[in-house]
């Protein structure tokens, strides 16, 4: 058996994917809360990549029937990664990318700037671009629904932020494969917009258990009930953000494929291969003769034959996978390493010598902003993807030579 069984009476079963890998206690205790809900389908499964998370646990498969959580699906509602392969090989790109990785950066806003009440923050458009309009006009007469009914929304980053990355770490990278094929692979999800949606119902949740009079084991794992208005909302709400999304990882990429065009002065094709998944999101399932909502924090869909891609941290490889579609992780897998490291912890540990000698070789940042997504901020990827070998097979090896970082 690939997954260990954890289990306290009165609680849903945990099937844990994680065979030699660290599993913190504050983790698994974050795991016996949301298996001691009585509306939780079966069991939850853990991934390999699973550590703490704000509102519920990173890295976790959590099968639902009659409820959904939103603190498990979190704020950053549909985030994901989008990769695809190109036609050029390793010997079309010049020995100095710096040229590639600043072409990216102008094309693609990223980070977020300190004080952006005062300016207009660097990690979102002014002046909206033709290409990110077009995007946006399927996206704006829901969103418009959406803001009549929770004025909330109106006021946030939806067509400023469409095409932009975000910080943390969301990335874009110029990668190599085991044959030399060069990819183009991007992280972010739902931006400014997500972040308000998800806020916004996990409060509304938790002013619902109130209503009811019901306790549990931890605040944030407040839920909608099916049948509910709020939960009809809600779920409106998230599939609207998934979308978006996905049009934001779609928008980055033309962007990112016409600027890598123009710096090398050359066309390529970059539609051989494209994969575009989220890893932060709920969808209606069918498991186990039952229909029930899955939600996946930290988690990709790993349905027998479907592609899917597993990062690494941003001096590792990473995956480009094929789901084996395993019954028992609800046809789930991880969705990168996993963290071992807070932001607070990794910026005290490593030192930037530390952090130049992961990154040596690729193209990035090496600077004390970006210590928190240092490599040894994470879970060895190799020990990660030997965990899951039930859950996915490995199609294409990445290697990164360019990182882009907000």
């Amino acid at each position: 058996m690939s997954y260990e069984v954890i289990h306290q009476k009165g609680q849903s079963p945990i099937k844990a994917w994680t065979c030699g890998l660290p599993f913190e206690d504050a983790a698994k205790q974050q795991l016996h809360n949301i298996a001691s809900l009585p509306f939780i389908h079966k069991w939850v499964a853990v991934m390999p990549d699973v550590h703490l998370g704000k509102g519920a646990t990173i890295g976790s498969v959590v099968p639902t029937f009659g409820a959904v959580i939103p603190a498990a699906v979190g704020v950053d509602i549909g985030c994901g990664m989008m990769a695809v392969k190109t036609s050029l090989v390793a010997a079309d790109l010049p020995d100095n990318l710096y040229g590639i990785r600043h072409a990216i950066e102008v094309a693609v806003p990223h980070g977020r700037s300190a004080r952006a009440r005062k300016g207009r923050d660097k990690g979102a458009w002014g002046e909206i671009p033709s290409d990110v309009i077009h995007a946006w006009q399927p996206l704006k007469k829901p969103f418009e629904l959406l803001a009549e009914q929770h004025h909330v929304l109106q006021q946030t980053n939806n067509i400023n932020h469409l095409g932009t990355l975000g910080t943390g770490n969301h990335f874009i990278e110029v990668c190599l494969d085991e044959a030399d094929s060069v990819w183009f692979m991007l992280h972010s999800g739902s931006r400014g917009v997500g972040n308000r949606i998800g806020t916004y119902f996990i409060e509304k949740a938790k002013q619902e258990m109130e209503r009811w009079h019901i306790h549990l084991p931890d605040r944030d794992l407040a839920y909608l009930s099916e049948g509910s208005e709020s939960f009809e909302q809600y779920i409106a709400a998230v599939e609207w953000a998934q979308q978006y999304a996905f049009t934001n990882r779609q928008v980055m990429m033309k962007r990112v494929i016409h600027a890598v065009q123009q710096a090398l002065q050359r066309p390529f094709s970059a539609e051989m291969m494209a994969v575009n998944c989220h890893h932060n999101y709920v969808s209606r399932e069918h498991h186990y003769g039952k229909d029930v909502l899955v939600t996946r924090k930290g988690a990709v869909s790993a349905k027998d034959g479907q592609f899917g891609i597993i990062p690494g941290s941003m001096g590792a490889k990473s995956f480009i996978v094929r789901g084996l579609g395993n019954p028992e992780s609800f046809h789930s897998c991880s969705h990168g390493a996993g963290r071992v490291m807070s932001r607070t912890k990794a910026k005290k540990l490593v030192t930037m010598e530390e952090h130049e000698a992961a990154t040596k070789g690729v193209e990035c940042r090496k600077d004390k902003d970006v210590i928190d997504e240092t490599p040894a901020a994470y879970k060895p990827i190799e020990k990660v993807m030997k965990a899951q070998q039930d859950l996915v097979e490995i199609v294409h090896t990445l290697k990164q030579v360019v990182c882009v970082k907000g």
